[in-house]
């Protein structure tokens, strides 16, 4: 099983924020967005009760940003991921949720070997936080999903995948929870503390 987390380097909660030219600035005291630490544990133990049960399994980090938004996949690697790419174009800065998700799905396509808007190829399941906390639209999971042409599974409390290959959740609605199935691949977006997040290592 091939999974694919999107992670994101935000600006630094506790730091002072400020805007240049109508944008706000990035690279100064950003970190990786605390929600997404989240869905990296999340596919690091979905990579890991899959090796449990004798099958392969990998996680790679994906980000879109500016050149040290390389930083967020670091910490993703030293929480466990195999591996990382970085999306950084100029022509990129300030977009919105629509082109970030195309150009977020264009990336996992080429990570799952097939070429832009041509689906996901080899990638099994997109794992995404509930939000980014700079904008906390949390529109992107349900954008991404829609530019891959897969179903989406948002605010998962929990995640496994059956021996028949299926995507399970289970979430809460108001009061009620409610159990989601759908086969790979498909994307899905959990909560804020759905699962304990481990501590990074060198």
């Amino acid at each position: 099983m091939r999974i694919v987390v999107c992670v994101k380097h935000v600006p630094d909660m506790q730091s002072e924020r400020r805007f240049e030219g109508g944008r706000l600035v990035r690279g100064e005291d950003d970190v990786l967005n605390e929600l997404d630490e989240n869905a990296i544990e999340a596919a690091v133990q979905l990579k890991e009760a899959e090796e449990d049960a004798g099958r392969e399994a990998e996680v790679v980090a994906l980000t879109m940003g500016p050149e040290d938004a390389e930083d967020a996949v670091r910490r993703a690697l030293q929480m466990g991921v195999d591996s990382g790419v970085v999306v950084s174009d100029d022509d990129l800065a300030g977009a919105d949720v629509v082109t970030t998700a195309r150009a977020l799905a264009a990336a996992i396509g080429r990570i799952g070997g097939v070429g832009p808007g041509a689906g996901t190829g080899d990638v099994d399941l997109v794992v995404t936080g509930m939000a980014s906390l700079d904008a906390m639209t949390s529109m992107l999971p349900g954008a991404l999903a829609a530019a891959l042409g897969v179903p989406a599974l948002t605010l998962a409390s929990s995640l496994e995948v059956s021996d028949a290959g299926d995507v399970l959740v289970t979430r809460a609605v108001g009061t009620l929870r409610e159990s989601l199935a759908a086969p790979t691949p498909a994307l899905v977006s959990g909560p804020a503390q759905a699962n304990e997040t481990r501590y990074p290592t060198i």
